[in-house]
């Protein structure tokens, strides 16, 4: 059957901010198709929601796999006649030194932090296209502009997400699909946990002249937004969502 409203796909959707961003849009009103390769994390997501009164769906889907990615925005295509939105969030972070990083990682944090944006963004523009409009957010990183310790690949993937967003805005935008960008300052989520101690969130704070991490909802809310009818002028912006991080 298809939704009653627009529909949005959010990659990564199945922890952290991932999911808060599906939150937020189910809430704004989206059916909402929670896609993350670990097929558990998006079907909880997507209950999360439903839970909630909310239009979900889980999507299992490996998103570093380009005729994976396209079948599966085919089928949505076939089945829900639309797609609105689409979130770029999927991430796989690790820091080390610059001269350490091996090919596998290198690799890797290119696949399912760039290829993987490019090839949802080749899925979804047809649809957008044919429907008359649409809306795409990826997910920058201050690491992209700013020095972070052992976050020289990290800051190569997000510097070329942000350069990817500002090309793809002027490319898009007289098909009606506006590409924007949102840099998170620091979250502490249970995947950033895993490559961020104690002490580096007490730095990362101590940087934030709002005097505190962020949280998941903080960056879900800059992404609606950016979807939203009030953001309908704004395109090839990058929205800094992170606590004056940037300015200190």
């Amino acid at each position: 059957m298809a939704p009653t409203h627009k529909v949005a796909v959010v990659t990564g959707a199945g922890r952290g901010i991932g999911r808060a961003v599906a939150a937020r849009l189910a809430e704004d009103g989206y059916h909402v198709v929670a896609a993350d390769r670990d097929a558990d994390g998006a079907r909880e997501s997507a209950e999360a929601i439903r839970g909630s009164g909310g239009q979900a769906e889980a999507l299992a889907l490996d998103v570093t796999d380009r005729t994976a990615v396209l079948n599966a925005f085919a089928e949505l295509r076939q089945r829900l006649g639309r797609v609105d939105a689409l979130v770029n969030n999927a991430m796989w972070i690790t820091y080390a030194p610059l001269v350490d990083f091996d090919e596998d990682t290198v690799d890797g944090m290119f696949g399912i932090g760039v290829k993987a944006a490019i090839w949802t963004m080749q899925a979804a523009v047809p649809l957008m296209r044919a429907q008359g409009g649409g809306a795409i957010v990826n997910l920058s990183s201050p690491a992209a502009v700013r020095s972070v310790p052992g976050g020289a690949l990290y800051a190569a993937v997000k510097g070329a997400v942000t350069s990817l967003t500002l090309q793809s805005a002027g490319e898009l935008g007289r098909d009606g699909i506006r590409v924007n960008a949102v840099m998170p300052g620091s979250v502490p989520t249970d995947g950033a946990r895993a490559v961020v101690d104690d002490a580096g969130f007490r730095l990362r704070m101590s940087r934030t002249p709002v005097g505190r991490l962020g949280r998941p909802e903080d960056i879900a809310a800059a992404v609606a937004f950016l979807l939203s009818p009030d953001a309908a002028f704004v395109s090839g912006h990058v929205l800094a969502a992170d606590g004056g991080f940037l300015v200190t």
